[in-house]
């Protein structure tokens, strides 16, 4: 079982950063960022496999970062540049079962964090 917290939403101008963290109580060999936005289907933000190499969405490619600290069991994402479109709740995510790193296809989730950017 992995218990994932994420915190460090918020509400940001366009253009903007914010850092995202997610609490994990175990690491998985993947460990991955979601977003969902109102009426749209949850998508795939960034992966990280735990021999550092990531996966990002062409959406946010040079944009976001995600990275993990290991010593204090947090997964982070850094967003800079932000577009209102990157406006969503934010979800941690651990375990892939399968497939592709950016499908989720992952066993454990956190409650999510709510970004918002504004024009």
């Amino acid at each position: 079982q992995v218990r994932l917290v994420e915190s460090g939403g918020g509400s940001v101008q366009a253009g903007g950063s914010l850092r995202l963290s997610c609490e994990y109580t175990a690491s998985t060999y993947y460990m991955a960022w979601f977003r969902q936005a109102p009426g749209k289907e949850r998508e795939g933000v960034a992966a990280r496999r735990a021999d550092s190499v990531s996966t990002y969405a062409d959406s946010v490619k040079g944009r976001f970062t995600i990275s993990k600290d290991t010593a204090k069991n947090i997964l982070y994402l850094q967003m800079s540049s932000l577009k209102p479109e990157d406006t969503a709740m934010y979800y941690c995510a651990a375990y892939l079962r399968s497939g592709s790193p950016l499908r989720d296809s992952y066993n454990y989730w956190g409650q999510g964090t709510q970004v918002t950017v504004s024009s």
